[in-house]
């Protein structure tokens, strides 16, 4: 059995997350690591990870942050409702409460990002989030550190290229066509509110508060998927890898004959 096709057959655990991790890296060139998100019910339960630090008292951060410290450090993160602003959409999208009443109403973005207070209402009324209250903690790590075992999602950022290859490796044994959804500012609901809430793969375009607080790069998309899928991605991503289907993706040249680079590029 192949490398790629043993990772897809092994029940998500830290153990083969992290194999997948290395090969996605691999096969992608990702430029930051891919990491593992987690819901814990009890504080203590995630405060028992190892290496796992919570922001100084009194301090906070956005989520977008937390995702970042993982993800370009490599540092094991976790938050609870006193370490993210309370009501907010960062408590909100990831389960640790609810959105407060100027959030919902749409007052607290009128006039900011919206033009009027029912176009800012509408914004939080169909925005992807994790269910009020499902977590009283959330962890992120990177999956190379197999700490979350499993986590509930896997993440990485990655460039259109690396991306639409991903998603190529998803299709490649059991076509599915993906829908996903563009919140616009608060993007984090697409990406890991979104597969926490319904556990579907969740692809999103970084919202200006990501790239402002969390450093994501101009041309950095954010995939949020559920373990199996993303065994299941790895593995077809590495059999593309083997017909020709690569990164970074080889231009052939707008002038030339089609046919003949197909003829010459796979294989």
């Amino acid at each position: 059995m192949s490398q790629a096709a043993a990772i897809a057959d092994t029940p998500p655990t830290a153990a083969s997350l992290k194999d997948a991790a290395a090969q996605l890296v691999d096969l992608l060139k990702l430029r930051t690591l891919p990491i593992g998100m987690k819901q814990f019910q009890s504080v203590e339960e995630m405060m028992a990870i190892p290496s796992i630090r919570t922001p100084t008292k009194g301090k906070h951060f956005s989520t977008c942050q937390l995702v970042t410290q993982a993800r370009v450090h490599g540092f094991t993160r976790g938050i609870t409702v006193a370490n993210v602003r309370g009501n907010s959409n960062c408590s909100a999208v990831i389960g640790l409460d609810s959105p407060h009443e100027d959030f919902l109403n749409g007052k607290r973005m009128n006039g900011v990002w919206f033009d009027n207070q029912d176009a800012a209402r509408m914004h939080q009324e169909t925005m992807p989030r994790a269910k009020a209250g499902s977590a009283r903690g959330v962890a992120a790590a990177p999956l190379r550190s197999a700490r979350l075992d499993p986590p509930d999602i896997c993440l990485f950022y990655a460039n259109p290229a690396q991306m639409i290859l991903f998603v190529n490796g998803l299709q490649h044994h059991r076509y599915k066509r993906y829908d996903f959804t563009i919140t616009g500012e608060s993007a984090c609901a697409d990406s890991w509110g979104r597969a926490l809430a319904t556990g579907q793969t969740s692809l999103s375009i970084p919202c200006y508060a990501e790239r402002r607080y969390g450093g994501v790069a101009d041309a950095e998309l954010l995939m949020a998927c559920p373990p199996d899928e993303f065994l299941t991605g790895v593995r077809g991503l590495a059999f593309l890898s083997k017909n020709g289907l690569r990164y970074p993706i080889p231009p052939y040249g707008a002038t030339m004959d089609p046919a003949e680079g197909l003829s010459k590029s796979y294989g």
